[in-house]
């Protein structure tokens, strides 16, 4: 019967055909490869390798060999790794769902680095409504949501913050407000307001849709909706304004609707939520990975990790740091009206200049190099 090290000796060094490589995957040292290796072709007695002072590769028998061990290894490794995650209470289905166009991006992202820890994981998708901002969540629907922020419920966890979006006004191309190079939260106090309909908290409402301005005048609340759409779609109409995150405005662009950046608001966050009484092992490795993709370190290509225009915030499980608005001299970008530019895709067209991917602290990196010698490489 063969050992555990020869098998996984035979096999790395089949794969790197390098001693060095091999003995720093196994962590243990070149001398040690070159042992075992001798005494795996011992005890099959025949080379299994061809070494010169430049080179290893395989023999016709190590080859032979490789074909017939190195599937079946890799079978036991999966259903150790599968057992593993079950014993500790990660493996299985989590459903996770998502509001909003950024948390959908985010949630790819997310997904796709918990698959890489946790593969025998099944992660289900589904979207949320506004209508129902928690409802999922309370009914068993989904385990973990990705969410606008704020979140003050006191049977539900709030976790991370992992993206903030900053924040503009839609308003009719028509309005005054559309001419405008940027607006603040007094012009809020100029029309009326659309709130959202369906089971949203009041203050989640009062957060987005204030019921005055800063220096206290009153803010007239407009029809409700129950979708982002259903509010673009009147405010084209011109019944009223509402305030967006920027990333509804890269993707949603509605006729007769201009979108104008905030000055003075505080940017969109959104966060992890998950019900406190059903915390477990999978929910917070799920967590664990979703904080870790926000936390990129500087020099990172954020590829893929949100939304253009959304900023990813490094961030532990004790929450966040809030971060600026877009810049003041941002340009406004009308959509289908009169000589209004048609809006973009990315932040430079919707006057949002910098907007991009907010770098969190950096990651300390390492890197190594191996010496490669004659003999046993």
């Amino acid at each position: 019967m063969l050992e555990r090290l020869e098998i996984e000796s035979f096999l790395v060094l089949a794969d790197e055909l390098h001693f060095g490589r091999t003995a720093e995957r196994l962590h243990v040292s070149r001398a040690r490869i070159s042992q075992t290796i001798r005494s795996l072709e011992r005890r099959i007695g025949a080379p299994l390798f061809e070494r010169t002072s430049r080179t290893v590769r395989l023999t016709p028998l190590g080859r032979r060999l490789h074909a017939e061990v190195e599937p079946g290894y890799r079978r036991v490794e999966r259903g150790v790794a599968r057992a593993q995650a079950e014993a500790r209470g990660i493996g299985g289905v989590l459903p996770v769902g998502y509001l909003g166009s950024a948390a959908g991006e985010f949630l790819m992202d997310a997904i796709r680095a918990f698959g890489r820890l946790h593969p025998d994981t099944e992660v289900q998708i589904h979207e949320t409504q506004l209508s129902d901002l928690l409802g999922p969540l309370r009914t068993g629907r989904v385990d973990v949501l990705v969410t606008q922020f704020p979140v003050a419920e006191s049977d539900l966890t709030r976790g991370p913050v992992v993206l903030r979006v900053p924040r503009m006004l839609a308003v009719p191309a028509n309005h005054t407000l559309a001419k405008r190079h940027s607006v603040s939260l007094e012009d809020l106090a100029r029309d009326r307001v659309f709130a959202c309909s369906g089971d949203v908290p009041d203050y989640w409402q009062k957060h987005f849709a204030p019921a005055c301005t800063p220096s206290g005048q009153p803010v007239r609340r407009g029809r409700s909706a129950s979708t982002m759409q259903e509010t673009l779609a009147m405010v084209g109409a011109g019944q009223g304004i509402s305030p967006v995150g920027a990333d509804v405005a890269a993707r949603y662009t509605p006729r007769g609707v201009v979108y104008v950046p905030f000055t003075d608001a505080e940017p969109v966050e959104y966060g992890l939520v998950w019900r406190t009484s059903g915390e477990t092992a999978r929910v917070r490795a799920f967590v664990a990975a979703a904080a870790g993709l926000a936390a990129l370190p500087e020099d990172a290509q954020a590829v893929g990790t949100g939304p253009e225009g959304a900023q990813a915030v490094g961030t532990g499980m004790e929450g966040a740091q809030p971060v600026g608005t877009g810049p003041e001299d941002a340009q406004a970008v009308g959509t289908g009206m009169e000589g209004a530019r048609s809006l973009g895709t990315g932040m430079e067209a919707t006057g949002v200049r910098g907007a991009g991917m907010m770098p969190a602290e950096p990651a300390a990196s390492a890197s190594a190099s191996a010496s490669a010698s004659a003999g046993d490489r």
